[in-house]
């Protein structure tokens, strides 16, 4: 970098993001996600953990081949093995990055049972390596904010000579507050020798609500590059936001004279897709991309906002790519009116793709008076996770309950090529519409998530569900929206469960990621 202001944006979504429990991607979503971090403007993108998986290193790797704009990153354990895997999924890349790391702190030392010495040799060694492979190698000691500071400027120093051209400093479980951040990147600065020619980074996690001011706090004290996630999606408490620290530094760009590369248009698209696949809802009062906010219901903040949208609000919705005009839709409007609105809103469709739509718009109009953007948006994502080409396929389903009975469901749905119905009792509408599904697709299947929220306001609004299986060790999650909730859940229900169908033909269980893949650096 010549820009000594500029700040570049490293983005971990598919890797520590991907990690959150029950947040696994399908291949192609990785590659959607890739997609469109490189065409907002990411300067990096860490697409994976290669050794972790077949379906990991098959991922980074086409991920690899086809990023434009971005560097595409590796992570690897301080193994010889991890580097190489690393290095074999990233090297078709245009500008691809080794990122290499090993716990420093006491209580990581003891994990591999390294004296401090032994530690430092196989840093030496492992960052060699790697850069004999690479020339854009990234080296992190995880839980450095734990690390005793004499022993974090040594391993720095020897990560620097071994030919580390990015220095990331990991807060991996969260502990540390803004002032303490902004310090210890300062101290290594000052006392390690090469410190000034390479990138410090920071990589914060949330569990005490401070990532996003701590990682701010490292770039005010020289810091140059931040690692984050869409929506703050992580392990535990969650990551760095992307959104919040990019916004933060555009919107205070007066006390934080710093910029990024980041079409920050872009960022409303890519967190609502990111929340769609990963199966988490983003929460309504979530700072930059929450639902609630550019929303005024106080009377003093509407007046305000009516006279001087300034008064109220330090961004434009614009900015993000929200769109400002949430005008309804019914059921008159055309294909015209329907393709614009989607544009509008961040959706590319293509013609055979805006008749399957329209056609979903036109039977949520029927059911709904009307049809604003959250409701296009919740359309949209469910086009997307239900398919007519899925194994499983809901046809039609009925529900009786009350009365002091049992309730009782009756499913039609479609399995493979067969279509079948069935009966079932279950202690309430949705256990007996689950016991429906069951009692047509035999699993072994657990449900570890279920989840309900409105789209919009009043009786008839769209329910978008998310459900979460579990089975042998692979995760996969459903989201489904309809004006029926129970129909909702059953679809979410299906679409879960022909994820897991799916990943148990193609791919490794999850457990098996997990077990190389726990760290959070």
């Amino acid at each position: 970098m010549t820009d000594t202001n500029r700040v570049l944006i490293f983005d971990t979504t598919l890797r520590d993001g991907e990690q959150s429990p029950g947040a696994t991607m399908s291949h192609a979503e990785k590659l959607e996600i890739a997609h469109m971090l490189d065409e907002m403007g990411v300067d990096v993108i860490e697409a994976g953990f290669p050794i972790a998986s077949e379906g990991d290193f098959a991922a980074v790797s086409e991920i690899a081949r086809q990023a434009q704009h971005s560097v595409i990153c590796g992570l690897a354990r301080a193994q010889i093995p991890d580097i190489d895997r690393a290095w074999d999924a990233i090297r078709h890349a245009k500008r691809p990055r080794i990122h290499t790391f090993i716990g420093t702190s006491p209580l990581h030392r003891a994990i591999p049972n390294l004296t401090m010495d032994e530690m430092a040799d196989r840093i030496h060694e492992t960052v060699t390596h790697a850069r004999n492979l690479c020339d854009n190698v990234q080296w992190s000691p995880m839980d450095a904010t734990r690390t005793e500071h004499d022993y974090l400027c040594r391993v720095v120093e020897i990560a620097i000579r071994a030919g580390a051209t990015t220095i990331n400093i990991p807060d991996t479980v969260g502990y540390t507050a803004p002032k303490e951040s902004a310090e210890l990147i300062r101290m290594l600065l000052e006392r390690v020798p090469g410190a000034d020619k390479v990138i410090f980074a920071t990589h914060c996690h949330n569990d005490l609500g401070m990532a996003t001011a701590n990682s701010l706090a490292a770039v005010e004290a020289g810091a140059r590059q931040i690692e984050c996630t869409i929506n703050g999606l992580g392990e535990r408490a969650g990551n760095t936001a992307l959104e919040e620290v990019v916004m933060a530094l555009k919107v205070r760009h007066d006390i934080m004279p710093f910029s990024t590369g980041v079409d920050t248009t872009k960022i409303m698209g890519i967190s609502r897709r990111v929340s769609q696949v990963s199966g988490f809802p983003v929460q309504f009062n979530k700072a930059i991309v929450g639902k609630n906010a550019f929303l005024h219901e106080s009377g003093i903040h509407q007046d305000g906002v009516l006279k001087n949208v300034e008064t109220f609000e330090i961004m434009k919705p614009a900015d993000i790519g929200l769109n400002e005009a949430n005008i309804a839709m019914g059921k008159h409007s055309g294909r015209a009116a329907l393709r614009s609105k989607l544009n509008d809103l961040g959706f590319e469709v293509g013609d055979n793709q805006l008749k399957d739509v329209f056609v979903r718009f036109k039977a949520l109009a029927d059911r709904k008076k009307e049809v604003y953007d959250d409701d296009l948006v919740a359309l949209m994502q469910d086009s997307a996770a239900n398919t007519d080409s899925d194994y499983l396929q809901v046809k039609s389903l009925r529900v009786v309950c009350g009365g002091g009975e049992p309730a009782t469901a009756t499913l039609t749905m479609v399995v493979g090529e067969e279509e079948k119905t069935v009966e079932k009792q279950g202690d309430g509408p949705v256990d007996a519409a689950f016991n429906s599904v069951n009692a047509l697709f035999s699993h072994q299947a657990t449900l570890q998530l279920y989840q309900v929220h409105a789209v919009t306001e009043g009786t008839d609004a769209q329910a978008t569900v998310s459900v979460r299986l579990e089975e042998d060790g692979r995760i996969a999650t459903g989201q489904a929206a309809d004006t029926d909730t129970i129909l909702a859940s059953v679809k979410a229900y299906v679409g879960a469960l022909n994820r897991l169908r799916v990943r148990r033909e193609k791919s490794a269980p999850d457990s098996d990621v997990r077990q190389v893949g726990m760290y959070s650096v």
